[in-house]
């Protein structure tokens, strides 16, 4: 049986983050299966008695495709309706560091049931996620809060701390994770996704892929174009192929400031039990206020990692809180138990062994698809610049990855997306994400040209598609999938 690991919480707790044609050999190029699938129960809580897991063998290094090989872990809850099945439906996790095995029994049952007619529901474990073959940094307990994955700078603006922790994180990759995690990356992880296509006997795939999934996605696209049938990528990254992860950081100081206004008129409306201020205008003045405090006087938070609330906590907190209007009252709570002195109890953390995994797969990713800079001035500068523009996000955005000491060599370009291809795309995307804000949607928009079509919400958080859009988009979504409808061309939901 396969470990099901629970990547929700995991996001959650952290706030998750071509030039190479591939050998011939490297993939079946039909639609026969590569071998037998070997169906067995999915060991994990609260799933569907009807999913199943199995295992699908890729190469490690697709250069070397008669090379190493490692393990590829699926799930798949199969079409409710065979006579009405038209293929596979591939569920594309967000990350890097994310997995979906849990997902055809979970949001996957949140589908229409037209949709779950019409396709089997197929999760599965990026490589380096267990439980496929999986990678680890081994890193310090004190690496692994989530204010040391986002690198937010000093209190002084200072990026000194952020290089000495890129320095002391990249070594520990270099030295605890493999040769494996030399060949994680988004290209690769569409290898794998088409070895997955192939093993499953699909001549092509749907997919609904999500926030880092629209990229997975949309670099399958790119380099299988004729193995795509309809394709929906929601909370959609800029798919800027000099930058990648690092435009993807920048964007959180606009997708927060896009947010925060939200936030902002909830917690100053009249009769809210957790209401900050009177105004808007008071909330952000008192959470900037506070965040100042906190830096000079950080209070205790025993059993928290780090046993602190200072300002990059606090930010880091109304980050996480602005991917979900859900999570407002939460953030409302802390800001205004902080203001008194008071710090509730920190949430409950994933296991230090699901963090060091998550935190290998997302430094392979985002390390390995892009060369970064390496000078510290070049941070200090965009740092101080981000901090006088966008002071919500205190220059976080900007700053200095462990990528900036990641110690191998770019081993091929980034993929450029481009227009050549299907016309079988459609984007879903809410005008107010932190995390992938409109403005970067709009980029991969761009790219694809004719390929696609656009939703946009006028909804408030990441994740569109049954989550936090609107019943338009959603309807409109649904529509595509059962039936392959797409708007003739974008559309605004109210």
């Amino acid at each position: 049986m396969q470990q099901i690991t629970r990547s929700a919480a995991l996001i959650a707790a952290t706030g998750v983050v071509l030039g190479l044609a591939v050998p011939a050999g490297a993939f079946d190029g039909g639609g026969g299966r590569a071998e037998a699938l070997e169906w067995s129960a999915c060991e994990g809580k609260g799933l569907d008695p009807r999913q199943q897991c199995a295992t699908v063998p890729v190469p490690m290094d697709y250069a070397d495709p008669g090379g190493r090989t490692i393990d590829i872990v699926i799930s798949r809850i199969p079409s409710e309706n065979p006579a009405a099945r038209r293929g596979a439906l591939l569920l594309i996790p967000g990350g890097p560091g994310g997995d979906s095995l849990g997902d055809p029994s979970g949001k996957g049952q949140r589908l229409p049931q037209k949709v779950r007619d019409a396709y089997d529901l197929i999760g599965f474990a990026p490589r380096g996620m267990a439980p496929s073959t999986a990678v680890s940094c081994d890193v310090e307990y004190g690496d692994l809060a989530a204010s040391r994955l986002r690198p937010w700078p000093a209190t002084d603006g200072s990026v000194t701390e952020n290089m000495t922790t890129a320095r002391r994180v990249a070594a520990a990759c270099a030295e605890n994770g493999g040769e494996l995690i030399r060949h994680i990356s988004t290209a690769n992880e569409a290898r794998d996704l088409d070895r997955v296509r192939a093993a499953l006997g699909e001549r092509k795939v749907s997919a609904w892929g999500v926030s880092y999934g629209t990229y997975v996605g949309a670099v399958y696209a790119q380099l299988f174009p004729h193995r795509t049938d309809r394709f929906v990528l929601d909370s959609n990254n800029n798919p800027d192929p000099e930058r990648v992860v690092r435009a993807w950081l920048a964007a959180f100081e606009q997708g927060v400031e896009d947010v925060f206004p939200a936030f902002a008129q909830w917690a100053s409306r009249p009769g809210n039990p957790d209401r900050v201020a009177r105004t808007p205008e008071e909330v952000r003045s008192r959470f900037l206020a506070l965040a100042a405090r906190l830096d000079r006087e950080p209070l205790p938070r025993p059993g928290a990692n780090p046993p602190v609330l200072d300002g990059n906590e606090l930010r880091q907190a109304m980050l996480s809180a602005m991917y979900d209007p859900d999570d407002f009252p939460g953030l409302a709570q802390l800001i205004r138990a902080a203001e008194k002195g008071e710090v509730p109890p920190a949430p409950p953390s994933p296991p230090e062994e699901v963090l060091q995994n998550y935190l290998g797969v997302g430094a392979g990713s985002i390390c390995n698809d892009s060369a970064w800079p390496t000078d510290a001035a070049v941070y200090q500068k965009d740092v101080t610049e981000s901090r006088a523009t966008y002071p919500l996000t205190a220059g976080m955005p900007r700053n200095a990855m462990l990528c900036a000491a990641w110690p191998f060599p770019q081993k091929e370009p980034a993929v450029r997306i481009t227009d050549r291809g299907p016309s079988n795309i459609l984007l879903v995307q809410n005008e107010r994400d932190p995390a992938t804000p409109l403005s970067g949607a709009l980029k991969l928009r761009e790219a694809l040209g004719d390929r696609a079509v656009m939703v946009v919400n006028d909804a408030t958080g990441h994740d569109a598609y049954l989550a936090n859009g609107t019943a338009c988009g959603d309807r409109l979504v649904s529509r595509f999938l059962a039936t392959g409808e797409r708007p003739a061309r974008d559309v605004h939901c109210d």
